[in-house]
């Protein structure tokens, strides 16, 4: 089914039928205009992705996937009831109330974080219903993993949801070119899962200590402090 949703200026929407970030990277090769927001409101899950064209090197660049997950989180949270709490891996993935449902993404189309993207592309997915069971709202099967309306959230409607991460991350990208990355930094660090706790990167080991000016992850091990960059966490360019 067809949902015309309502974007704020400089914002337009495109619904496809599946795999929405791959078609906003393939709209986002072929030249499309930044801004656009390609949807995919499946029965059981949210699909949206949106396309930058980004002035900035990557290494800058990629802040506009915490940002995104700074949109979500404020979204969300307008949406849902007080209680419900969401939160971020580093590396993408989305917690609601300590579970794993869903997560971010991110593509550039270059793999040169000191070069300019023509275009960068940050989407998520989010799953309405637990794996297990479509139709009922059960859990117990796979209990570190959720979904929206197995925490309370049925009520969240999903046109309503993009409709307002559109708006907040808008909001954030207007905070983000006047004011600079600092309040979406204070922002962020505080909605990631993890920090002061024992993780792993890679091949090392250690304690998440925090993440540092260009959001990459400070991992400090027994002997010195590892710097992740986020950048890192982009898919590999076309």
């Amino acid at each position: 089914m067809t949902v015309q949703l309502s974007f704020p200026p400089l914002l337009s929407g495109e619904q496809v039928a599946n795999d929405a970030y791959g078609h906003a990277l393939r709209r986002a090769t072929e030249g499309c205009d930044a801004g656009l927001i390609v949807y995919d409101l499946a029965a059981n899950q949210i699909e949206a992705a949106i396309v930058f064209a980004p002035e900035v090197s990557l290494t800058q660049a990629v802040a506009m996937l915490p940002l995104c997950e700074v949109g979500f989180q404020n979204a969300l949270g307008a949406l849902a009831p007080p209680e419900v709490a969401v939160q971020f891996d580093w590396n993408g993935s989305i917690r609601i109330n300590g579970g794993l449902c869903g997560s971010f993404r991110a593509q550039a189309s270059t793999d040169d974080v000191g070069a300019v993207p023509d275009w960068l592309v940050v989407g998520f997915t989010l799953p309405l219903y637990p794996v297990d069971d479509p139709q009922m709202v059960r859990m117990g099967h796979q209990p570190d993993q959720t979904a929206l309306y197995a925490e309370g959230c049925s009520e969240v409607l999903p046109p309503e949801l993009v409709e307002a991460w559109a708006r907040h991350s808008l909001h954030w990208i207007n905070q983000w070119d006047s004011s600079g990355p600092k309040g979406l930094h204070e922002q962020w660090r505080g909605l990631i899962h993890g920090i002061a706790e024992a993780t792993t990167m890679g091949n090392r080991s250690g304690k998440f200590i925090g993440i540092d000016e260009h959001f990459g992850m400070l991992l400090r091990d027994d002997t010195t402090t590892h710097l992740f960059p986020l950048t890192s966490v982009l898919e590999p360019a076309p």
